[in-house]
C-alpha cells in the first residue's frame, strides 16, 4: 500500500506542476508531501486580485486521509482562522474522499469557499458576524485585507519563520472533525 500511496502523492503533485500554470508550486525540502502553492482569489469576488501562499502537507495515508491546508498570509474570511490560516471546509475536513486530488482543492474547493463563505460555521467570528450583520462592510474589509496582506509580495514574504508556530495550528484535516 505504501507504494501506491507514494505514487498517488507523486501523481497529484506533478498534476499541480503541469496543469496549474497559474499557480507557483514550491516543494519544501524537495518533499512531495509538503509544499506551497501560490493561490489567486476567484474573479468577481472581494478576493479578486488577492494572492495567498498556501501551505500543504500530505499525510502518509494520503489520499485516504485528507491533506492539511493553511493560508500563510492573512485573509479575512469566516471559515479561515486569521492567525493560524486554518481552513474550515467540510469537503476537506469531514467528507474527504480518495477520489479528490490537489486540483480539486485549488480549482474548486478553495475558490468555492471564498465565493460562498459559511458564517454559520466560523473559525473567524468577527468575519462571520460582519458578513451576517453588515455584508457591505464585510466586503470592504475583505478588500482592505486583500490590498494589505494578499499581494504577490506579501505571499512571497510569508516566511518559513511563521511556519513553526503555525504548523501546530494549521488544519489537520482529520482532527478537526474529531473535535467537533
Amino acid at each position: 500500500m505504501a507504494g501506491q500511496t507514494k505514487r498517488r502523492i507523486e501523481t497529484d503533485v506533478m498534476k499541480l506542476f503541469e496543469l496549474m500554470s497559474d499557480y507557483d508550486v514550491s516543494l519544501v525540502n524537495d518533499s512531495m508531501q509538503e509544499f506551497y502553492v501560490r493561490f489567486h482569489g476567484p474573479e468577481e469576488t472581494p478576493f479578486t486580485n488577492g494572492v495567498w501562499k498556501i501551505h500543504v502537507e500530505l499525510p502518509d495515508q494520503y489520499p485516504y486521509k485528507s491533506p492539511s491546508i493553511g493560508f500563510m498570509n492573512k485573509i479575512f474570511h469566516p471559515n479561515i482562522d486569521e492567525l493560524s490560516g486554518s481552513v474550515c471546509l467540510d469537503v476537506i475536513n469531514q467528507t474527504w474522499s480518495p477520489m479528490f486530488d490537489m486540483i480539486n482543492i485549488f480549482e474548486v474547493f478553495l475558490p468555492q469557499l471564498l465565493r460562498y463563505p459559511n458564517p454559520n460555521d466560523p473559525l473567524n467570528g468577527e468575519a462571520a458576524a460582519l458578513l451576517m450583520r453588515h455584508p457591505e462592510e464585510y466586503e470592504v474589509k475583505v478588500k482592505e485585507y486583500v490590498q494589505r496582506f494578499a499581494t504577490k509580495e506579501a505571499a512571497d514574504a510569508a516566511t518559513d519563520g511563521q511556519e513553526e508556530e503555525e504548523d501546530e495550528e494549521m488544519s489537520d484535516i482529520g482532527s478537526i472533525s474529531d473535535s467537533e
